[in-house]
């Protein structure tokens, strides 16, 4: 089931919140706590079925290792057991997310003929695993224990996040559960909840499903593209996964508060940022978290030396590219963000301080040209956009800024026919340039979500604009694509 459908909107949120606070008030918390998790189970298996007995399997096995992790005190037991739960989770998720890519690359290198398999990718793996073996670790450690499979099958499922995020520690969400105020309607919450809800849905309806157009007809369609056009496909796909992920994170936030849960911000302007370590601060927040945590530490972190902490970020996000798919362009395109921080970390050696603005430049023109090769199919597709934003496709601008170009045009800009493919309509031209103006400016200049709804005052006026492009995108609301990431 997507945010972004009707069924959702209009049928499981309402209903879903409604029964869960009407058990809460007149049978007991427990049972409140219950439905919200067959609720959740629900959710899930309206995409596959089939799947559910994934989910539930990978709940069953979790919590049985974990309960096993902080009842017994034998240091190599847990250990072993700690590695063999760990390896299961990365098991499932190597076998549903890189068997074929493994079989693809065995073909390629030993020139064997081994078939691929026909495998669904489960939606949400990725993150349930993280959030799994964070839990195993955990318990490991003695930081978290939960000897309750209900409270542990909620941890895993809450809809909100289950799909796509953010990934949450045991520590962050079932507590919240517990606390006697939360089990009952919160107006407050509600009213700031349902407009990150409504505000993400905007986001992703009405700003990254127009970006889409335009970002796969230049990447998927339109061959080859000149200067303008490939920076607009570029700028595009920049801010299409923008106001997706953020639209996203939005309503995962909004629907968790609507139930008195606060689930951790998972994006914060990074479009802002003035690095690259800065960037990683601000975009999809826990998994950096994760990173970290479960992976750049334990492989000793900036503990060993300099050159060592250098080649463990260098592992660290290309680990991270890998994550996100099954393609040899996510591994570069973690590559290059591992080598940009170590570049980063190098330039700090000199004690040289860029202005902030020339920082921001770099840092964004960075992250918008490693974008391509997180979006491109092939690596024919990526070299495809590169090569028109360097001009080797030659120079077209748009045709509303000619009267602006005259000498321009008489040295070494030529002008000529947009790709059709890629505008779809004449008029497209122009609402290109508007949409990118606009939502950069928005992106780049103004408060975020968090900042707007949830740590300032609410005025009249804010809560009638986003109640306004609610019903806008309602109206708009057909066969949407799914958020993004929803496919990592």
């Amino acid at each position: 089931m997507l945010f972004n459908s009707y069924g959702f909107l209009l049928v499981f949120l309402p209903l879903t919140w409604s029964i869960y606070f009407l058990l809460n008030k007149y049978t007991s918390f427990e049972s409140g706590k219950f439905f919200l998790l067959l609720a959740s189970v629900v959710f899930y298996s309206w995409w596959n079925p089939v799947y559910v007995f994934l989910l539930l399997f990978t709940i069953l096995f979790n919590f049985i290792v974990g309960r096993q992790l902080s009842y017994n005190k034998t240091n190599f037991t847990r250990k072993a057991l700690l590695v063999f739960g760990v390896a299961i989770n990365l098991s499932l998720l190597g076998y549903y997310k890189y068997c074929n890519f493994f079989i693809d690359n065995a073909n390629a290198l030993l020139h064997t003929g081994f078939g691929m398999q026909n495998i669904i990718l489960p939606l949400g793996i990725s993150f349930i695993t993280f959030q799994t073996i964070a839990f195993l670790v955990d318990c490991y450690k003695g930081q978290t224990k939960e000897y309750n499979l209900v409270n542990y099958s909620l941890f895993v499922t809450f809809f909100p996040q289950l799909i796509a995020g953010p990934i949450v520690h045991h520590g962050e969400m079932l507590p919240q559960f517990a606390q006697k105020e939360n089990k009952y309607i919160n107006y407050e919450n509600l009213l700031r909840g349902s407009l990150l809800v409504m505000l993400g849905l905007v986001k992703k309806v009405v700003i990254a499903d127009t970006f889409a157009i335009w970002t796969n007809n230049g990447f998927d369609v339109a061959t080859p593209l000149n200067f303008a056009e490939a920076w607009i496909t570029s700028l595009s796909y920049t801010f299409q996964l923008y106001y997706d992920f953020s639209g996203y994170c939005d309503m995962a936030v909004g629907l968790g508060l609507m139930f008195n849960i606060r689930i951790p911000f998972n994006f914060n302007s990074p479009y802002k940022a003035t690095g690259i370590a800065d960037f990683w601060r601000r975009w999809h927040i826990t998994l950096s978290r994760f990173l970290r945590d479960y992976l750049y530490i334990p492989l000793g972190g900036n503990q060993h030396g300099f050159g060592r902490e250098l080649s463990n970020l260098l592992i660290v996000f290309v680990l991270g590219g890998l994550w996100h798919g099954a393609a040899w362009t996510f591994v570069f395109w973690g590559l290059l963000h591992g080598m940009a921080i170590i570049v980063e970390r190098l330039f700090r050696l000199t004690k040289i301080k860029l202005p902030v603005f020339v920082s921001w430049l770099l840092t964004f023109g960075f992250v918008n040209a490693a974008w391509v090769f997180f979006r491109a199919t092939s690596w024919a597709d990526a070299m495809k956009v590169l090569k028109g934003m360097i001009g080797l496709n030659g120079i077209v601008l748009p045709e509303s800024l000619q009267r602006f170009s005259l000498l321009a045009k008489s040295t070494i800009i030529s002008f000529g026919e947009w790709n059709s493919a890629l505008l779809e309509k004449p008029y497209y031209s122009n609402r290109i340039l508007f949409y990118l103006v606009v939502f950069s400016i928005l992106a780049v200049f103004f408060k975020n979500s968090q900042e707007l709804l949830l740590n300032s005052k609410l005025r009249l006026s804010r809560v009638v604009l986003i109640y306004s492009m609610f019903l806008f995108a309602l109206v708009l609301l057909g066969d949407n694509p799914q958020f993004l990431y929803f496919n990592f």
